[in-house]
C-alpha cells in the first residue's frame, strides 16, 4: 500500500518559491516603494509586476490541471486574481486603521506596514482568500503557510474575515477554515478559533466546525474557541486563557475568577 500510495501522489510538483514571489509581488503592488524601491521606480514596474504574478498564477495552475482531475480556467483566474487588487487594498486599510487605533506601541502606518507580523499575516491572508473563493486548490494553502512560517501566525485562506481585523504580537494564534470573524475585531497571541473535535476526519469535510465572532469583540491572549456551533455575539470581551464551547451572548466580559497568584519568600 506504501509504494503504491507513494506513486500515486507524487504527480503534482509545484514551484513553491514562485507562489511565494507572487505574494511578494502582490505585496509591492499594494504598497509600493515599502518592500522593492528599485521595481517601484522602475518605468511600467506595476505593469511587469502585474504580467509575472499572471504568468506565475497560469504556469502552477497549469501543472495542477496537468496533475489531477482539476480543469482550472488558469488564465481567468489569474486575471481575476491581479483584478480584485484595489478590493484587496480597500480592506488593508481598515486593517490598517484598526491597528494603529488599537495599539498605542505603533509609530505610524509606515511601522505596521514594514514591521508587524499580524499585518503581514492577514495581508497574506486576504490574498490566498480570493484563489481560495476561486476554487483554485494547493496555492492558497502555500500563500497561508509561508506566512505561518514567518510569523507563527496560522490563518486558513478560507476563512471569512471581516473589515478592521487587528492582530496584536500574534505568535502561536491559530483561525480555522470554517471560522467566521466580523468587523472590528481584535486578537491577541496564543488564540485558537478551532474545531471542537477532529474525531471524524474527513467525514467532517464540508461542515461548519469553526467558531462564529461577531462585530466589536476582543480576544485576549491564550484563549480558545472552538466549535462551529459556537457563536461570540457583539460586543464581548473574552478575557486570557478562558475556554469556550458555548455561545455567548452580546455585551459580555468572559473572564477567569478564581486564578490565585501565590507569592512566597525563597528563604523561607
Amino acid at each position: 500500500m506504501g509504494e503504491e500510495y507513494y506513486k500515486e501522489n507524487t504527480k503534482l510538483t509545484l514551484n513553491k518559491k514562485s507562489i511565494i514571489q507572487v505574494v511578494k509581488d502582490m505585496r509591492d503592488l499594494l504598497f509600493p516603494g515599502y518592500f522593492s524601491a528599485l521595481l517601484s521606480h522602475a518605468t511600467n514596474a506595476n505593469i511587469f509586476l502585474k504580467e509575472r504574478v499572471t504568468n506565475s498564477l497560469i504556469t502552477e495552475m497549469e501543472k495542477i490541471n496537468k496533475s489531477t482531475n482539476y480543469n482550472l480556467d488558469a488564465l481567468k483566474i489569474a486575471n481575476s486574481f491581479v483584478g480584485e487588487l484595489p478590493n484587496v487594498l480597500e480592506i488593508l486599510k481598515t486593517d490598517l486603521e484598526a491597528a494603529y487605533n488599537a495599539d498605542p506601541a505603533a509609530l505610524d502606518y509606515n511601522e505596521i506596514i514594514i514591521a508587524y507580523p499580524g499585518y503581514f499575516a492577514i495581508t497574506v491572508y486576504r490574498l490566498a482568500n480570493i484563489l481560495y473563493k476561486l476554487n483554485v486548490p494547493y496555492i492558497p494553502r502555500i500563500m497561508s503557510e509561508y506566512a505561518h512560517s514567518k510569523t507563527g501566525i496560522d490563518i486558513h485562506p478560507g476563512a471569512t474575515i471581516g473589515p478592521y481585523f487587528f492582530i496584536d504580537h500574534g505568535t502561536g494564534i491559530v483561525i480555522g477554515e470554517t471560522t467566521i470573524i466580523g468587523s472590528n475585531v481584535k486578537i491577541y497571541q496564543n488564540v485558537t478559533l478551532g474545531a471542537l473535535s477532529l474525531g471524524r476526519g474527513q467525514k467532517l469535510k464540508g461542515t461548519k466546525r469553526h467558531p462564529t465572532i461577531k462585530d466589536n469583540v476582543t480576544i485576549y491572549s491564550n484563549a480558545t474557541i472552538l466549535g462551529g456551533n459556537t457563536t461570540i455575539n457583539e460586543n464581548v470581551t473574552i478575557g486570557a486563557n478562558a475556554f469556550i464551547t458555548d455561545d455567548i451572548e452580546a455585551n459580555n466580559l468572559v473572564y477567569l475568577e478564581k486564578c490565585v497568584l501565590t507569592i512566597k519568600n525563597k528563604n523561607k
